[in-house]
């Protein structure tokens, strides 16, 4: 089965986080797929490239993109709420006129019509929201 997942809850906020990247593990255990996870609302944290958690508490931006580099999962980030929090990529730092980029690879700004395309071409889509 090929799962997508929208994450709205922050890395450290809100179990959603932690909940995701776990249900993503299993699942993939299990021999399904999980291609797509989008981020949204404050979900959009979890792509932060300055995240720096105490050493006694998982690196949830870290195990993002190690089930990316690992399995392939494609880590899109809600353009407009990324960039609401200070979330840039380097276009969109340029276009800005801001110095730093503030999203970590392998994550992707996208917009909302991508998650739209994810309900359609997924088998699954399954929300954790705070």
């Amino acid at each position: 089965m090929r799962y997508a997942l929208l994450v709205l809850g922050g890395p450290y906020s809100h179990q959603a986080a932690h909940s995701a990247l776990r249900f993503a593990h299993a699942a993939i255990a299990r021999g399904h797929r999980v291609d797509t996870v989008f981020f949204y609302h404050d979900g959009v944290y979890n792509a932060s490239h300055f995240a720096a958690p105490p050493q006694d508490e998982p690196h949830l931006v870290d195990a993002w993109c190690d089930l990316q580099r690992t399995h392939g999962t494609t880590l899109q980030v809600c353009v407009a709420a990324a960039l609401r929090r200070g979330l840039l990529d380097a276009r969109e730092a340029e276009r800005h006129g801001k110095s730093g980029v503030s999203l970590e690879p392998p994550f992707e700004l996208t917009g909302l019509g991508q998650l739209l395309d994810i309900g359609q071409t997924h088998e699954r889509l399954i929300t954790f929201a705070p």
